[in-house]
């Protein structure tokens, strides 16, 4: 079986006719708007968790954040959104950018229209180009907040701020383009990633592998024979903060991936939550069976997230009792992860890009075979076989093999483009690392400087 997914949970075929009426499809661009707005705040979440695991003076995490989230809008609306989700060009490999409104969503058309003309491969939900956009262009910013959290005080903030530019333009529309454009080459073998463990979770993994290296290039050239640790300081109102506001986000990341205001959302958000809640007991139950010790905040904080990477990708596929299961596993898993980075000493990942997002985020993907019931994928528009442990057999062998496939070559690609990327940037402003210069910036009496 060769199973054909829909777009991200859209139910009907790619340019279909909508069916629905102007209520309903009302509803459904409020809905999204309204879970776009929710991932839009998690990339300053991200920031406020740096701040939580990291201590006051990684303050700069905050406008680190606020540049990610502005030169994603930018950059998505200039060509990234078409690369990413219009129609592909031959092959499936990249949207065509003169697609429909073309560059900068229409550039200065007279006719405000093009923004409300519903979205070719959304024509099963209603949902306007304007909606649709502003909801993918958050889950862009959030991703590489997600690879940000490696840089903190070792990359120049200049540097980083460069690196946005290729990665809104190109790196990151290549995986949404193959797996959440049903145009997508990947997409037509089958593969579905229902809210991002590869294109998001995974692939951020894959970019911030990239700037670990070319960090560790230049600090070895400087003679080291270790990377320069950053040391936990944690803060347990800002880690407690930073938490819900990513768990109440993962509310627009997850069941608004359905993008459609109906019961299968409130089947998301169920399979959801439930991941996060069983995943923080485990992780929580583990870390007190090795230690003997109180888990304390940094493990609680974990516990929740690792719930919310791992259901990610197979949200809109399982059972809330699947759900329960997969949280249940999380605690091993991301103990498991954490030992085996924490080994490594050439890069330094307090905030746990590395055993979270992509060790989770690659583990959900590769779970979707295993889990999926058919009976849940339906509503959520993809065709996908039973897992191995509901009867799926060779189908969701097939199945396995073309997510497993999906994640080499997306992972690959990712890491070679991002290295590419900051090796360049690298030779143009002499080194991505601070090195010995010191910090500066104008800052307010009293405040940490903020590095440019």
């Amino acid at each position: 079986m060769n199973p054909q997914p829909g777009p991200r949970g859209v139910s009907g075929r790619p340019g279909g006719v909508s069916t629905l009426d102007e209520a309903q499809i009302l509803a459904n661009n409020l809905w999204v708007l309204f879970a776009g707005l929710l991932v839009f705040t998690m990339t300053i979440s991200v920031g406020l968790l740096e701040i939580g695991e990291l201590g006051e003076r990684y303050s700069r995490s905050l406008l680190k954040t606020l540049i990610i989230t502005a030169t994603a809008l930018a950059g998505m609306a200039i060509i990234g959104f078409n690369v990413a989700f219009a129609p592909t060009l031959r092959g499936g490999f990249i949207g065509n950018p003169l697609y429909g409104p073309g560059f900068f969503l229409g550039g200065f058309s007279s006719n405000p229209m093009v923004l409300e003309t519903t979205w070719w491969s959304t024509a099963g939900t209603g949902l306007e180009m304007g909606t649709y956009f502003l909801f993918e262009t958050a889950f862009a910013a959030v991703t590489l907040a997600l690879v940000g959290v490696v840089v903190l005080r070792k990359m120049k903030m200049r540097a980083f701020a460069l690196f946005t530019i290729p990665y809104f333009m190109i790196i990151w529309d290549l995986p949404a383009a193959w797996i959440w454009n049903p145009d997508g080459w990947l997409a037509k073998m089958g593969m579905v990633d229902f809210a991002g463990g590869l294109v998001v979770h995974g692939a951020a993994g894959a970019a911030g592998l990239a700037l670990l290296v070319q960090i560790w290039r230049e600090e070895k050239a400087r003679g080291l024979t270790e990377s320069e640790p950053v040391p936990l300081q944690i803060r347990s109102g800002w880690l407690t903060l930073a938490v819900l506001l990513l768990w109440v986000g993962w509310f627009g990341f997850n069941p608004g991936s359905v993008l459609q205001f109906n019961w299968e959302a409130v089947t998301v958000v169920l399979t959801t939550f439930l991941a996060a809640g069983t995943s923080f007991l485990s992780l929580m139950a583990v870390s007190f069976y090795r230690t003997r010790k109180d888990p304390g905040f940094a493990v609680a904080a974990n516990g929740v997230l690792m719930g919310l990477i791992v259901i990610t990708p197979l949200a809109g596929y399982v059972s809330p009792a699947s759900a329960i299961i997969l949280g249940v596993l999380c605690g091993p898993l991301f103990f498991a992860g954490e030992w085996l980075f924490s080994r490594q000493k050439w890069f330094s990942d307090p905030v746990g890009l590395l055993p979270g997002h992509l060790v989770g985020g690659l583990f959900g993907v590769l779970m979707i075979p295993f889990f999926t019931q058919s009976v849940y994928a339906l509503g959520s528009g993809a065709v996908i076989p039973n897992g191995l442990l509901f009867g799926g057999g060779m189908s969701a062998v097939h199945q396995l093999g073309v997510e497993a496939f999906g994640i080499a070559v997306v992972m690959a690609t990712v890491f070679t483009l991002s290295f590419v990327a900051i090796w360049a940037i690298a030779k143009l402003v002499g080194g991505v690392t601070h090195g010995t210069e010191p910090l500066s910036a104008e800052s307010e009496p009293g405040s940490n400087p903020v590095a440019l």
